[in-house]
């Protein structure tokens, strides 16, 4: 009897370890987006318009003659100059629409601006 008892009482153990492991987690890690961006002179190329909400790293490159930079979502790169590139890494909790443009003055008016979609 006291030998079942025994059995019991580490099988119960054993299931009272294994269940959180194949318990479904009670969070969700936010999801990553990578999103390239290339700028030229007075134009701004994203591989996608739009991601998912959670956090975004957009990886900026100046494939145009004079420094640009990138600013969205109230954050910004710095000047990047020609043949060069920087990241910027954003977390969006909210689903909209995020105007980006360049900051250096006359390029975001000779059309370097656009609309990125958080879904």
């Amino acid at each position: 009897m006291q030998a079942k008892v025994i059995t019991l009482t580490l099988l119960a153990a054993a299931l009272i370890v294994a269940v959180p492991a194949t318990a479904a987690p009670t969070h969700q890690r936010a999801k990553t987006t990578t999103i390239t961006v290339t700028m030229t002179e007075f134009k701004f190329k994203l591989a996608k318009s739009s991601a998912p909400k959670g956090t975004v790293v957009f990886k900026v490159a100046n494939k145009g003659q004079v420094g640009h930079d990138f600013k969205i979502n109230g954050k910004k790169t710095p000047l990047v100059a020609p043949g060069k590139s920087a990241s910027l890494t954003i977390k969006f909790a909210k689903t909209g629409k995020f105007p980006y443009l360049c900051t250096v003055p006359g390029h975001a008016a000779s059309g370097m601006k656009g609309t990125f979609t958080v879904k």
